[in-house]
């Protein structure tokens, strides 16, 4: 939802209006459930936008002749968004407002209590002063009517509501019966939010680890090379830009050295000499399954040599369910069959073919018409049970059930290598824990950032190795988009 919230935005729709939006279906839904006015209501929220949409809610309610009492648990100085600003600005000086946690006795009496506290994206467990104004709510037994999800939802201790307004759409941690009776209410949001991707897909990227944590999550290996050195070499460099800890070739002897020499930042192996046979099947499986990587990344530069293809498929075959995989450019042709993918569930295959690669290999070629190539990709992913990164214009990814669109890129980015350093990204992202669909999304409109913003100063000029510069600068601008910081 909040990938959805700021793609909305970029399309026009303001915070403001979503937050104004929000408030009021909320205030219509605590209006049902309240006794006639001027009943009194309780609005217990916190400074981020969930506190936002419950301040709002206030107003609306005192408008229509109730009583609302506030209590904010933070300082208002804390109010992150500037439209969650606005809401608490309009009511602080017009209602009861208390900055603190409030006590069970002053909740018992309450008709209704609204729970603002927090919306998506919740941790586990709960922290001060959350957690203390979670214990005021369940303590004095008022009926609650949380938010878009209630506050502690994966908590043992959190808040269990008789009612939840759930914002847009209903949310996974709800599939129980952990959010009382929910009811759907729109708030503006357009399809295409949903659909296309947008600068919102950085919500996806995945915390920083703290730094008293080891290392960094998200290890790659890449399979590839021997006709073509450059393109794993892209692969991997693409894979450290975008936040993975380590990235291996392992790549066939004298593609490897030449790996090598593009940087000190890989770490290489050579199996074999000139290209990948089947006798190197085994060692290139015992290798990973020994790392083992977060994910791996295979078929860049291997040549399209029936030997190497059965190799690759063989390597495929061993690991597919094993470990996330990403499938591309040579190692499309040496993909294993569905019914081997479709019973070993365990890690995502996901496969990149380009416009030719996906009329060459997989069923039902793309058709000029959008909504039929839409549907062409999504009943493939179904058919093989993979993720699909089709490339194109627009991008289609797909994991079988839904379809999105990446529109997001520039002409001067059909130049060799592109797709290498966007399958290095997606990698990357899977070695970081990533859902296999979130990590296209996310890499297709990253990769694409990248390009718009190397052709603004090179052109047509731009080359793939210019992708993996650009690359760290686009995510610090995505995740300040998306208040995450560096």
């Amino acid at each position: 939802m909040a990938a959805v919230e700021l793609n909305a935005v970029a399309l026009g729709v303001s915070l403001d209006t979503l937050m104004e939006n929000a408030g009021r279906v909320v205030a219509e839904e605590a209006a049902r459930r309240l006794p006639p006015p001027p009943a009194r209501v309780g609005i217990v929220a916190s400074t981020g936008n969930n506190g936002g949409d419950g301040t709002c809610a206030a107003h609306y309610l005192h408008e229509w002749g109730y009583s609302p009492e506030v209590w904010i648990v933070r300082p208002p100085a804390e109010i992150r968004s500037r439209a969650a600003r606005r809401c608490f600005e309009r009511i602080e000086r017009r209602l009861p407002v208390h900055v603190r946690v409030p006590r069970p006795d002053e909740l018992t009496t309450m008709p209704l209590v609204i729970d603002a506290l927090l919306g998506t994206g919740q941790a586990d467990r709960l922290r001060s002063p959350i957690r203390e104004a979670v214990e005021a709510l369940r303590s004095s037994r008022a009926p609650i009517l949380s938010i878009d999800l209630p506050t502690g939802v994966r908590d043992p201790e959190g808040i269990r509501p008789a009612w939840t307004v759930a914002l847009t759409a209903p949310k996974q941690e709800m599939a129980s019966d952990a959010g009382g009776e929910v009811v759907v209410r729109e708030i503006g949001i357009p399809w295409e939010a949903w659909r296309r991707t947008g600068p919102g897909e950085f919500a996806f990227f995945p915390d920083v680890p703290r730094r008293s944590e080891r290392g960094r999550s998200g290890r790659v290996v890449v399979i590839g090379g021997g006709p073509y050195s450059g393109a794993p070499a892209l692969a991997a460099l693409a894979s450290l830009r975008s936040g993975a800890e380590r990235a291996t070739v392992l790549a066939p002897a004298g593609a490897a050295e030449r790996i090598q020499a593009f940087s000190p930042n890989l770490v290489v192996r050579a199996y074999g000499d000139g290209r990948f046979r089947p006798t190197d099947a085994a060692d290139l499986t015992e290798f990973v399954r020994g790392a083992p990587p977060g994910c791996v990344v295979v078929g860049m530069g291997a040549g399209a040599h029936p030997e190497t293809v059965d190799a690759l498929r063989t390597v495929l075959t061993n690991l597919a369910g094993t470990v996330p995989l990403v499938v591309d450019a040579d190692a499309l042709a040496a993909l294993p069959p569905p019914d081997v993918i479709a019973s070993r569930r365990g890690a995502p295959v996901l496969a990149t073919p380009n416009a030719g690669e996906f009329h060459r290999l997989f069923e039902g070629a793309m058709t000029p018409a959008p909504s039929g190539r839409a549907e062409a990709v999504r009943q493939q992913a179904a058919d093989r049970h993979l993720v699909l990164v089709a490339k194109g214009e627009p991008d289609l990814l797909s994991d079988g059930e839904t379809v999105a669109e990446n529109h997001h890129h520039h002409a001067a980015m059909t130049v060799a290598g592109a797709g290498d350093v966007l399958a290095g990204v997606v990698g990357s992202l899977l070695a970081q824990g990533v859902p296999a669909l979130a990590a296209a999304r996310l890499a297709t409109f990253w990769v694409g950032e990248a390009g718009i913003v190397g052709a603004s100063h090179r052109s047509f000029g731009l080359v793939a190795t210019d992708l993996l510069e650009e690359l760290p600068g686009a995510l610090a601008a995505g995740l300040a988009r998306v208040s995450r910081g560096p």
